[in-house]
């Protein structure tokens, strides 16, 4: 771990710069494109702020639908493993499984619930 700056006042010092000095100063184009880099700057500190609650938060719904795996201690293995989960679920789909209760409901749930962190990371409003 770093001293200061921190990553989160690092990407906010980048962003001031660009929202304040680069992108009024800049026309067409080149604005365009500042404004785009300011925005995926203020996308990663959200993810990075969000990150933990959400892995944690999706692999409980996970948890649910694949029980009795004991959590992933990095936040790497635990994106990892979230990832052979998900992609375990979308086979269980494919085969139709989600088609009933109880499984299509907790499936449901689930769905909603990941598109609803992700929007909170992407665009918040």
């Amino acid at each position: 771990m770093q001293d200061r700056p921190t990553i989160q006042e690092l990407l906010k010092a980048v962003t001031h710069f660009l929202d304040e000095e680069a992108v009024p100063n800049l026309t067409g184009s080149r604005q365009f494109y500042g404004r785009v880099a300011a925005n995926a700057l203020r996308i990663v500190m959200r993810e990075l702020e969000h990150e933990e609650t959400q892995l944690t938060e999706e692999w409980i719904r996970l948890n649910q639908l694949f029980p009795s795996e004991e959590q992933s201690r990095t936040q790497t293995a635990l994106r990892n493993a979230i990832r052979h989960r998900t992609e375990a679920l979308c086979q269980r789909i494919r085969n139709g499984e989600a088609d009933v209760d109880p499984l299509r409901t907790q499936v449901l749930a689930h769905v909603r619930a990941s598109v609803r962190e992700k929007l909170l990371v992407s665009n918040p409003q």
